[in-house]
């Protein structure tokens, strides 16, 4: 090739728009690519061993047949009418025309730049480089694939006839597709990664091959993506730190009471129950964001369910188990260490479906000691469930209850991975693309040591849990049976604060508002700003976000949207506010160990098991 004459120069000095495009030593490049075989070699034989040794077995067909039956559907209805398989071929055909005329205009001197046939969202951090707009190939490439999947999008939007859980999921699966087809997650088609690569003479895809291969290593034959650099976090040293002791332990929890940090308390302890798919120290990461510490500070006597992090032997652990070895055991655990028969409690997610699920049979029962209950981001009625709903019908529900009954419980990697999928775009593919493209490493981050810090599911506890509450819907229909009898949320007639988020992709702020309606005493239901981590872990002093109040949970959720009080800054206040409201005596701080001996110090030894 000719050497580039001073036209083809950037107007800033550098590189031409050429040059940074081509290998600077060839040599260099060879050696490295030879040096990548090897490491992705390495990778292979980290997939492959755990298989041959019988130690991992795949269950990718069962997923994959579950999308390929869902486009199925999708593709009856577009193929079934031949005229309206030509509108919507024509409808692409015709974004393929705009972009293919788009770019030769964008080549022709002296032409008036056209508009983009398509603009990527508000948001989509993938095509930010200039490269995109400025190089005619990028462009062509950018905005063919943005035209090729809001087109796909559109053929689930506008096909008739689909059930809403077909429709569910071929748009999650659409979104999938198109966030792993996407240009820029790979090399050759990213004008990013494709400068680095030469620039780097192919080093980068090096070292992103060493870390694919530690990475499937380390998820034990399973890719276990790392999202942030991991090593500066220690549990108990860094993160999750708030001074406490262990006071007691059962066969699937610890129950942690924390030092006081006030003359006085509230009357009330306060038991918090967490959920069991990941780990309590969301609750508190660090003194800055932790809810534990603030609530401490308020004057609260706190006490947390730390739970097991499950193995064979807990297989058989359902429901039941986890209400009288966890959530009443630490009732009996609060009372023995405070006297107290009193108690406010609060769920997350699905610690607060299981703390529903158990009000409704305490109160049956006769156990009255939980006098007043806060949810926050909790489903109690699976109606209009989040995107995990997308995961959840008969077919693949007997698929994991098939994969769990192998071991006991379900990998924790697969709920992680789960979880993942929700937002592909922000928790996987930009994390692919910096590790094993670019080759670097990600930025400490305890949010997202956390999120990696994964936990298995008990057989019976997550087969109980996917069909009563996402499949079947039991808890709100009042058909749910626990310890022989059939629960009613009705019977809950305590005070509820009932928190949800704006953007939760996981427990819908509709959702939560239309359970709402099936507790039958008092409840004070507030959205907060953000999504199921960010909105509820929002100290005050960030002055992030806001929340809104306002009257009855009842009707049409976006009519109360529309008349509630929008209030700045954080939840936390007003959720103070409501708790003394309900008993605010006040008695001297009580500390552990008072009481009763102590099994060590916080935050325990089932939290630090990992998977």
């Amino acid at each position: 090739m000719s050497k580039p004459d001073d036209s083809d120069k950037a107007e800033d000095g550098g590189p031409s728009a050429i040059e940074q495009y081509l290998v600077k030593d060839p040599e260099r490049f060879a050696l490295n690519m030879a040096r990548m075989v090897e490491q992705a070699g390495k990778a292979a034989s980290a997939w492959a061993e755990p298989r041959e040794k019988g130690e991992v077995r795949d269950h990718v067909a069962e997923p994959v047949v579950d999308m390929v039956k869902t486009f199925s559907k999708l593709s009856e209805y577009w193929l079934g009418d031949p005229q309206r398989a030509l509108e919507a071929q024509t409808r692409l055909f015709a974004g393929y025309m705009t972009v293919w005329a788009n770019a030769i205009q964008k080549v022709t001197p002296n032409a008036e730049a056209p508009d983009d046939a398509v603009q990527p969202e508000r948001g989509d951090k993938r095509f930010q480089d200039p490269e995109w707009g400025r190089n005619a190939f990028f462009d062509f490439l950018k905005q063919a694939y943005l035209v090729t999947s809001r087109w796909a999008s559109e053929l689930v939007e506008h096909a008739e006839g689909l059930d809403e859980h077909t429709r569910h999921k071929a748009s999650f699966y659409v979104k999938q597709v198109s966030n792993a087809i996407a240009p820029s997650n790979f090399i050759l088609t990213n004008p990013e990664l494709f400068r680095e690569t030469m620039a780097s003479n192919g080093e980068n895809l090096v070292r992103g091959m060493k870390m694919l291969a530690e990475d499937i290593a380390a998820g034990r034959g399973d890719l276990k993506l790392r999202q942030a650099d991991y090593t500066p976090f220690e549990i108990g040293k860094n993160i999750a730190t708030t001074p406490g002791k262990v006071i007691g332990r059962s066969d699937v929890a610890e129950i942690i009471q924390y030092d006081p940090v006030t003359e006085t308390v509230l009357k009330r302890p306060l038991l918090i129950c967490p959920p069991w798919i990941n780990k309590f120290y969301i609750l508190d990461l660090n003194p800055q964001k932790s809810f534990i510490r603030w609530a401490i500070e308020q004057g609260h006597s706190v006490f947390v369910i730390s739970w097991i992090n499950p193995d064979e032997r807990h297989g058989a652990k359902g429901w039941e188990a986890y209400i009288r070895e966890g959530l009443q055991f630490g009732l009996d655990m609060v009372e023995k260490a405070t006297g107290e028969k009193e108690v406010n409690a609060i769920g997350y997610c699905v610690g607060g479906t299981l703390l529903g699920a158990a009000l409704a049979l305490l109160a049956q029962e006769g156990d009255h000691r939980i006098k007043s209950a806060t949810f926050f981001t909790t489903q109690v009625d699976f109606t209009y469930a989040g995107d995990l709903k997308v995961f959840v019908d008969e077919d693949q529900v007997a698929a994991v209850e098939r994969s769990m009954n192998e071991k006991g419980y379900l990998d924790g990697t697969k709920m992680a991975t789960a979880f993942n999928m929700l937002r592909s775009g922000d928790l996987i593919w930009p994390y692919v693309v910096n590790n094993y493209m670019r080759g670097k490493e990600p930025l400490p981050f305890d949010l997202l040591y956390w999120n990696s810090d994964s936990t298995r599911m008990a057989a019976a506890n997550h087969s109980f849990y996917l069909r009563n509450c996402y499949l079947e819907n039991n808890l709100s229909r009042g058909v749910m049976e626990l310890a022989g009898r059939v629960v009613s949320l009705a019977d809950i007639t305590i005070p509820v604060y009932n928190l949800a988020t704006k953007e939760d992709h996981i427990a819908p702020a509709l959702s939560v508002f239309l359970g709402s309606q099936f507790f039958g005493g008092d409840v004070e239901y507030v959205m907060a700003g953000s999504g199921h981590i960010a909105g509820v872990v929002n100290p005050p002093a960030a002055k992030k976000y806001q929340y809104w109040t306002g009257g009855k949970p009842v009707g049409d959720f976006n009519a109360w949207l529309a008349a509630a009080h929008e209030h700045p800054g954080s939840w936390w206040t007003h959720w103070q506010h409501w708790i003394e409201n309900q008993d605010n005596i006040h008695v001297p701080a009580r500390k552990p160990g008072k009481r009763m001996k102590t099994l060590g110090d916080a935050p325990g030894t089932y939290v630090k098991v990992r998977v």
